[in-house]
């Protein structure tokens, strides 16, 4: 496992030089727009600074691609340790980890009528991120209720009532990170501008 990461993470630095050229940007652009320095950049593309979500999750907007596409994140898992899709109401969960404890990974399908589902709020021991490829998702935690499109991330401590779906009747995909409690990521959670606050109370 820690040998197929470690590939899948040296790959990254080669696919973000050829987006950038592609896009004929510089260092310098990309550092601009991304808020990426250019050193920290550089050091990416070269495989000499491990890439996280931080430095990728501005760097995948800016290039507007889906961070599974950095990553290079096969659509159901890697076959070679089997990681098979999860279905349950609609709802489509792909593994993209499977180490015990830590931090687990998953691509969620939400299908489309999901949004017909009275929110069903519920709370259990965690935390999770999450961050929509494609899609409206719709996000109520508490009494805060939120739309998020593509780009656009949340997280939040799982004590807190929540629940999504679609917020759209479309299909939404997004890829969330659960980690057990006190395991947080450094993103913070941000409603989208024109999201429909206190919908569904």
């Amino acid at each position: 496992m820690t040998f197929e990461l470690d590939a899948v993470l040296d790959a990254v630095g080669p696919r973000l030089r050829a987006l950038r050229t592609q896009r004929d940007l510089t260092l310098a652009e990309v550092s601009a727009a991304s808020g990426v320095s250019v050193s920290t950049l550089s050091r990416l593309e070269a495989g000499q600074r491990r890439p996280n979500l931080e430095l990728l999750l501005p760097i995948a907007q800016l290039y507007d691609v889906p961070l599974d596409d950095l990553v290079g994140a096969p659509p159901t898992g890697d076959p070679r340790i089997h990681l098979r899709p999860i279905e349950h109401q609609g709802h489509t969960a792909i593994p993209l980890t499977r180490r015990p404890g830590g931090v687990q990974a998953f691509k969620m399908v939400l299908a489309g009528d999901a949004r017909c589902t009275e929110p069903d709020l519920q709370v259990h021991e965690g935390y999770e991120w999450l961050y929509v490829l494609n899609g409206s998702l719709r996000l109520v935690l508490g009494d805060n209720d939120f739309v998020l499109g593509p780009g656009e991330a949340a997280e939040f401590d799982t004590h807190t009532p929540h629940w999504f779906a679609s917020a759209d009747g479309k299909t939404v995909e997004f890829i969330s990170l659960f980690g057990r409690q006190g395991e947080r990521m450094h993103v913070r959670a941000r409603p989208q501008r024109g999201g429909h606050s206190g919908a569904g109370r």
